[in-house]
């Protein structure tokens, strides 16, 4: 299969494993009327990766080329942690946050459903655990010189919690009984492939997946009238394999693991994760977890909370809500793969 390629400044080629995860492994082929374009850039310190199913239209893909980058700049300038002018960030700045404040619609999303994900996972995953994730080097600082003590750990960790945000709907706002430092790199993505796919609805293309840094949301089929197949990674951090392939319409896919942000120290690995309960980088055997969902930002929040859990717990706690998801455990012998009940539809081989 191949695809013709819309080549503005700020499309680039995409990497040899997404074209692998959409394409090589879809096997289709298509009606010449109807085209799979790809738009491609630079966002949130990783990419984005768009294929749209339209006719041969260089004024439409351009247009929407440059919508997606809109949208994607707006999402970045409300919850970018790294920009000090963000919305997000400007609230993380306030010394004294107990009174309400105004926050977008955008952004008052992203901390409901995150303070859903939150209480549904028991607290493992935590927007407010920025501080902690700061300080083992993984957020805008740099990696930090020692590791930090339990001292630290206790004195950072006891002043966070989601439950010390307090959500208002009318007028969307936020405000914290104590100051907190939120950080919502574990569902902005999510967010993010859900606001592109939004703009896509409204412009009428009936057809697209949208990938940010791995986080996926598709709609309608291609052209052959097939369905998008998408590839789960091998949680190995050389190279790029295929442990499974799955089969998606209209829905969206997120994947957390421990196997490509960490570092080493003193012969001990440190993950990115940070389990909210403990203040430390994770060390259970679950390599990483796959989730599917209706939107984006689910799935990414999901995927997040669940890897914190481990697998038993994060099983337990998918297969009472019916929520599709797939594990990838390690083991002396390898990886052990374990699937809900209600994933297993999606899966193709």
């Amino acid at each position: 299969m191949t695809f013709r390629m819309l080549r503005p400044a700020r499309a680039a080629m995409a990497s040899a494993f997404a074209a692998l995860a959409i394409a090589a492994l879809a096997g289709c082929s298509f009606q010449p009327e109807e085209q799979i374009w790809e738009i491609s850039g630079p966002v949130f310190g990783t990419s984005y990766h768009i294929s749209v199913v339209l006719t041969d239209d260089q004024q439409r893909l351009e247009a929407l080329a440059d919508g997606i980058e809109r949208v994607l700049e707006g999402v970045d300038a409300s919850m970018s942690t790294w920009r000090e002018d963000s919305e997000l960030s400007r609230f993380n700045q306030q010394s004294d946050q107990s009174d309400w404040t105004p926050v977008s619609e955008g952004l008052f999303e992203v901390l409901q459903k995150a303070d859903e994900i939150s209480k549904l996972t028991g607290g493992a995953f935590d927007v407010t655990i920025g501080p902690v994730v700061n300080l083992w080097g993984f957020g805008p600082q740099a990696q930090p010189e020692t590791i930090p003590s339990g001292e630290e750990l206790a004195e950072i960790l006891s002043a966070t919690g989601f439950e010390k945000l307090e959500l208002r709907a009318s007028p969307p706002s936020v405000r914290a009984s104590t100051p907190q430092y939120v950080d919502l790199s574990a569902i902005a993505k999510g967010y993010g492939v859900d606001a592109v796919a939004r703009f896509l609805d409204i412009q009428r293309v009936q057809a697209y997946l949208v990938e940010i840094g791995g986080e996926v949301r598709v709609n309608g089929r291609k052209p052959d009238g097939s369905t998008w197949r998408l590839a789960i990674e091998q949680p190995v951090s050389e190279g790029r394999q295929v442990n499974r392939v799955v089969s998606l319409e209209s829905r969206a896919m997120a994947t957390s693991g421990d196997y490509r942000n960490y570092y080493e120290s003193e012969g001990r690995r440190y993950s990115h994760t940070i389990d909210p309960e403990t203040g430390e980088p994770i060390t259970h055997n679950l390599a990483s977890v796959t989730v599917i969902a209706d939107d984006g930002m689910t799935a990414d929040a999901l995927a997040t909370g669940f890897n914190v859990m481990g697998y038993e717990r994060a099983n337990a706690l998918a297969v009472r809500e019916n929520i599709p998801a797939y594990f990838i455990v390690r083991t002396d012998e390898g990886f052990e793969t374990h699937q809900t009940p209600a994933f297993s539809s999606y899966v193709t081989q």
